[in-house]
């Protein structure tokens, strides 16, 4: 049996409230579209000229996340958001798997013999700034969707946490290839994006954007609620 793509409201939450949540999002949204083309170009740049394949990656991730902000943007932009969900939460997982494909190619034939990945300075500073970027814009999303009940807003938050996790091995991967010359950590920080993104789209497709609420165990007339999360959420 197939779940509704968005939880009924909370109990207590009015619908100024729900707008107020909605209008979050929105901005929340926004802000996450700005920051990511941005970093879109800096790191395919700086990774075309280092021949990093992780740093290509991470900035395809920021595109796809683009477009995954962009798809719950459309979807607040709508009279009825719960109609939309569904279309919305395919999209973010196409995205994914989109990302993984292209990564898992293009590390594998770096492995294979391809060319080195370089020292790129501007690849290090960038994943820096994500590792303290990203984390705050995605909890603050993450927040408002589980009040308003949205699974699509939670995945979209979970696409921004991911960026965190990529910051972090892309960091350990460049740091390794400039520290120590093993260009071999490049392409596989790669593939642990890969990997990380096929799990995230095979939860989106399914709708299991965790940790979205559910009824609190005194029933729905009460304000108490729980969270209905999956293991590791």
């Amino acid at each position: 049996m197939s779940l509704p793509m968005i939880d009924p409201a909370p109990a207590g939450l009015s619908p100024a409230r729900r707008q107020v949540l909605a209008r979050r999002v929105r901005l929340l949204v926004a802000a996450t579209i700005a920051y990511n083309v941005v970093e879109a170009v800096v790191a395919i740049t700086a990774g075309t000229l280092a021949s990093s394949t992780a740093l290509v990656g991470f900035g395809l991730d920021s595109v796809i996340e683009v477009s995954s902000a962009a798809a719950v943007a459309w979807q607040f932009a709508g009279r009825d958001p719960e109609s939309r969900e569904r279309v919305t939460l395919r999209i973010i997982a196409v995205s994914f798997f989109a990302l993984a494909a292209y990564v898992t190619v293009e590390s594998t034939r770096a492995l294979l013999g391809g060319a080195e990945a370089e020292h790129s300075s501007v690849g290090l500073v960038l994943a820096a700034l994500s590792l303290a970027i990203m984390p705050g814009l995605s909890y603050a999303q993450r927040r408002a969707g589980r009040e308003l009940g949205s699974r699509s807003a939670v995945a979209d938050s979970k696409q921004t946490l991911l960026c965190t996790y990529l910051s972090a091995v892309l960091l350990v991967g460049l740091g390794f290839n400039s520290l120590f010359g093993w260009s071999w950590a490049d392409p596989v920080a790669a593939l642990v994006i890969a990997a990380v993104a096929v799990k995230e789209g095979r939860e989106a497709w399914r709708g299991d954007a965790c940790c979205t609420p559910g009824p609190g165990p005194a029933g729905p007339a009460t304000s108490s609620r729980t969270t209905d999360c999956a293991g590791g959420c």
